[in-house]
């Protein structure tokens, strides 16, 4: 398992969505688009619960993008 490195500039941007509440879109490296909010985060993976209020665990090595929602 690897070191979470806080001082991480996406580290700090995660946790400001969390802190802040706010809503993002994050895409997997399957095409896979989930909207919601990201409750925690760990080296290894993220949390974020969706539109049903269901708690979705995705690994960070999925991740190819997570930006704010707009709409």
């Amino acid at each position: 398992m690897s070191e979470f490195n806080t001082g991480l500039p996406s580290t700090r941007q995660i946790q400001l969505y969390i802190k802040d509440k706010r809503q993002v879109e994050v895409q997997l490296s399957t095409g896979d688009i989930f909207v919601g909010n990201i409750i925690w985060q760990d080296p290894e993976c993220v949390c974020l619960i969706d539109k049903h209020q269901q708690p979705v665990m995705l690994w960070r090595q999925a991740l190819v993008y997570t930006r704010l929602r707009t709409e």
